[in-house]
C-alpha cells in the first residue's frame, strides 16, 4: 500500500512545472531546460563518496553565522547531508520544502537533516524563512566541501543571463563570484562516519532524491 503521508517529489514536480509554464516565459524556461539536459550529458559520474566511505568533515556557517561541525553532530545523531543550488531554484524549494515534512521521521530514526549550499548566510537564512524550514540551512563558501562529496560546474552562461533578465542577481547570494553550483546530492551518515546511503539523480538538477527512499535508507 502507497505510503500517503511521505510527499512525492515527481507528483510535487509536474505541479511545479504547470505554475512554472504559467509564470515563466515559454523561450526563458527553454534555456534552463536545455541546459539541465546539457548538464546531464557533460557529468555521468556524480558521486565524490559513495557508500562505505569515510565521510569528510566540516565546519561550516549556519543561517545565523553559527558554526555547525559535522563530526561534533555525530557523537549524538546519524546525519542525513543533501547539496542544493540556491534559494533562487524552483526545484530545491520544493524539495527542501518536502524534506521538512519527513524530517519527523528523520529525527525518530535517530538522525539530523543539514542541507548545504554555496549560498552566504543571508540568503541561507532566506532560504529557512521562506520555507518555514527547522534544520540547518549551511553555506560552503567556494563549493570547498561540496566538491569532497559531489560534483561541482559551472552556472551555464545562457542560464545566468536568463535569471538577470528575471530579476535575480545571482552573485549576490553567493560569498564568491566563481557561479558554480553543486549536483544535488543527498547523504546519510553513520555515527561512526561512515556513509551508508549516496545518491544523486544525475546533473539534470530538476531530478532529486525522494523523500521515501531517504525514511527507506534511515530504517533499513
Amino acid at each position: 500500500m502507497k505510503d500517503t503521508t511521505t510527499p512525492s517529489y515527481k507528483e510535487g514536480l509536474k505541479a511545479l512545472r504547470g505554475s512554472m509554464l504559467d509564470k515563466l516565459p515559454g523561450e526563458v524556461l527553454q534555456v534552463f531546460d536545455n541546459d539541465a539536459n546539457a548538464l546531464n550529458k557533460e557529468h555521468t559520474s556524480i558521486l565524490k563518496l559513495q557508500a562505505g566511505d569515510k565521510a569528510y568533515d566540516f565546519t561550516l556557517s549556519n543561517a545565523v553565522d553559527k558554526s555547525i561541525n559535522l563530526y561534533e553532530i555525530l557523537k549524538t545523531n546519524r546525519v542525513v547531508l543533501t547539496f542544493y543550488r540556491g534559494v533562487w531554484c524552483p526545484y530545491c524549494n520544493l524539495i527542501l520544502n518536502q524534506y521538512q515534512a519527513i524530517l519527523p521521521e528523520i529525527k525518530e530514526a535517530g538522525a539530523t537533516l543539514i542541507a548545504i549550499s554555496p549560498q552566504n548566510p543571508d540568503a541561507s537564512l532566506s532560504m529557512k524563512e521562506k520555507n518555514d524550514l527547522q534544520f540547518e540551512v549551511l553555506s560552503d563558501n567556494g563549493n570547498l566541501i561540496a566538491k569532497e562529496y559531489t560534483t561541482v560546474h559551472p552556472n551555464p552562461e545562457k542560464s545566468l543571463k536568463a535569471m538577470g533578465e528575471l530579476g535575480y542577481d545571482y552573485d549576490s547570494y553567493n560569498s564568491d563570484i566563481n557561479s558554480e553550483l553543486p549536483v544535488p546530492a543527498t547523504f546519510i551518515i553513520e555515527k561512526d562516519t561512515t556513509i551508508s546511503f549516496a545518491k544523486s539523480e544525475g546533473a539534470d538538477y530538476r531530478n532529486r532524491v525522494e523523500p521515501s527512499e531517504i525514511i527507506k535508507a534511515l530504517n533499513k
